[in-house]
């Protein structure tokens, strides 16, 4: 028998990346919040990389740290080792990579989450949600807890139906050895809601002590370490940053593997899963890439206080046996201790055109689904997820319109959008190319873009924002003296600009006009015209960005305009497809399927062509002037 064991605003299920985010959004905004997962030691865990970032990804911490939510306030707190990777590119794919202390990064994030108020945390296994009239209501537990609430989030991660997968082995599991989440798949399934299968897979981890480093590369942090959050100032973490080691794999290796492949789940036929594409594993890569002699395989700490050291580019599924040869015929671990094994993983994934851009099903109202159930990949790209699940939950309960990022707002905005509208036949990863906007969507500027929403939300403080506005001030001040200020051709500036290897003045010329010369950066700026501002390390960088890249950065956003206005133009929700004559039948199909809720969407649904387009806004203002007809 069932008992009634509470009334909540939301309830988020699952404490993964994702759920916390989720969780902590919604508290922070007012809602009386439940947040419950199968087990309290595994909140925050990261069952694969123990890191946080990289390309693309760090540009999705910085985000969720400028709307107001935890990632990166914590990853700081916990990193030991932080990088900033394609340094000698441009910004637009400058991207911070941290290594974390797996063990600090969870305590930490469960203090914080234990620590909010209208934040309650639980142990208790989801089986069946409460749906009456196509609204959610609530959810059961196994234990037979029934907590009712007016908007539920899940974010249950690689749990549903989950399948581990190691050689010939294969049984019902969660990552590392949990239970998985059975009956919850079910109650969806029965709901009407269509499930896929995905797989995902992780790399044996070895003891620090039986790596030979001297046949290995070091790959060291930055010495002056750059963060996620733009709230850290100064270090947080005084400890030593810890190295990571690169080696690569042998002729040997590839050798094992081949004459292993009958055994591998991979090609046996053993996983029906989709596996990640631009993550694949070693097996996967040596069979695809054949003709590669050698893959990098990097060997990473999990914390300070362990022995354990991650094999990143050896994810496998292999049985064990095959896997310690695997590892013994790479250079540095010939002697090696392996300490877990690698496995794959099989779970079952909501498939995401059925999520309005809010993440909010289409099919039962105030259900809102978020990170790798709805069929992505990486601890950030489920952070990015949770957090505005988080956010449109409590603002559903709250009574307020759904808060949407476009493309031209965020990484978030393009891994929403693309999800919804396109939906993913593999896990899903972002990429900087996936953006088409990525000059305006850069590592530096994350605050800028969407603290304002942030603050506007709740999430952001008005300390906070006003040390964001302060920060902007100061900037757009700082382009403004430079326009001004003229710099004379004087003999420390002729001298700066040869040892600069740039053209020196022949008369006195605006500071701006010698910024936006490549070979010169803002640090020779201040040496020919210092500024009177007081300007941190982070203005300087943005005056600098903001001056060299001026017409690119122009230029993508009048295309931005340009798209806007397609946004604008919103669909209703009622509109029947198949009335509308001349629109190819595959996009009536698609359109009817995921329903857009702008002309925007719907342009970039696969299959829908301009023309089709065309019609359909004809269409529009046809309905709409008649509808306003009616009105009156």
């Amino acid at each position: 028998m069932g008992y009634h064991a509470g009334d909540y605003d939301v309830i988020v299920i699952g404490a993964g990346h994702a759920g916390c985010e989720s969780a902590l959004a919604s508290a922070r905004m007012g809602c009386n919040t439940l947040l419950l997962t199968i087990n309290l030691d595994m909140v925050a865990f990261m069952p694969c990389n123990p890191s946080i970032g990289g390309p693309a990804k760090g540009h999705v911490v910085r985000e969720i740290d400028a709307l107001g939510g935890e990632m990166g306030r914590n990853i700081d707190k916990t990193y030991i080792q932080m990088r900033m990777l394609n340094t000698g590119k441009g910004p637009a794919v400058h991207a911070l990579r941290a290594q974390a202390d797996k063990f600090s990064y969870q305590h930490k994030m469960k203090e914080t989450i234990e620590a909010t108020s209208n934040l309650t945390l639980r142990q208790g296994m989801a089986e069946e949600l409460i749906v009456e009239d196509g609204i959610c209501k609530g959810v059961i537990t196994k234990t037979g807890a029934e907590y009712y609430a007016k908007a539920v989030v899940l974010t249950t991660g690689t749990y549903l139906r989950g399948k581990v997968i190691m050689g010939e082995l294969m049984y019902e599991s969660g990552p590392n050895n949990q239970q998985p989440s059975v009956k919850l798949s079910e109650s969806l399934r029965k709901l009407g809601f269509d499930l896929v299968r995905f797989k995902t897979g992780t790399p044996p981890r070895v003891h620090k002590d039986t790596i030979d480093f001297s046949k290995t590369e070091i790959q060291p942090g930055d010495d002056e370490p750059k963060f996620f959050s733009f709230e850290t100032k100064g270090v947080p973490n005084n400890d030593e940053q810890l190295p990571c080691w690169l080696t690569y794999t042998s002729e040997a290796t590839h050798d094992i593997i081949n004459s292993n492949l009958h055994r591998a789940p991979m090609f046996s036929g053993a996983i029906e899963g989709t596996g990640p594409r631009y993550c694949p594993s070693i097996e996967d890569k040596i069979v695809r890439f054949a003709d590669k002699p050698k893959h990098q395989i990097f060997l990473e700490p999990e914390g300070r206080n362990t022995s354990e050291y991650y094999v990143q580019g050896l994810s496998t599924s292999m049985p064990e046996d095959v896997q310690l040869g695997i590892l013994r015929s790479i250079p540095g671990l010939e002697k090696v201790e392996m300490m877990r094994t690698g496995y794959a993983i099989e779970y079952d994934a909501v498939v995401p055109t059925q999520l309005k851009p809010s993440l909010e099903t289409k099919l039962v109202s105030g259900l809102f689904t978020a990170g790798q159930i709805n069929g992505t990949s990486g601890y950030e790209e489920a952070a990015g997820q949770g957090v505005m699940a988080g956010i449109n939950a409590a603002r559903k309960v709250l009574g307020k319109e759904a808060v949407v990022l476009d493309r031209s707002e965020g990484y978030i905005g393009v891994l929403i959008d693309d999800l919804v509208t396109k939906g993913t036949n593999e896990p899903y990863r972002l990429l900087t190319s996936r953006a088409e906007y990525r000059l305006l969507l850069r590592h530096d500027n994350a605050d800028l873009r969407l603290t304002p929403i942030g603050h506007e939300i709740g999430l952001i403080s008005d300390e906070r924002y006003a040390a964001f506005l302060n920060k902007k001030s100061l900037v757009d001040q700082e382009i403004e003296r430079l326009s001004i200020d003229k710099i004379k051709p004087e003999p420390h500036v002729q001298q700066l600009l040869e040892s600069l290897e740039s053209v020196q003045l022949n008369n006195s010329v605006p500071a701006i006009s010698l910024l936006r010369r490549p070979e010169i950066g803002y640090s020779a700026i201040e040496q020919m015209s210092p500024s009177p501002l007081p300007l941190d390390d982070e203005m300087k960088e943005q005056v600098e960005i903001q001056v060299k890249y001026a017409g690119y950065i122009e230029k993508q956003s009048n295309q931005v305009e340009r798209l806007r206005k397609m946004e604008k133009k919103k669909i209703p929700d009622d509109i029947e497809y198949s009335e509308i004559h001349g629109i190819a039948t595959e996009a009536k199909q698609k359109l009817a399927k995921i329903r857009p809720i702008s002309i925007g969407q719907a342009s970039r649904i696969g299959g829908v062509t301009p023309s089709d387009i065309s019609i359909l806004l004809v269409y529009l203002e046809h309905y709409n002037r008649v509808t306003a007809a009616r009105g009156n």
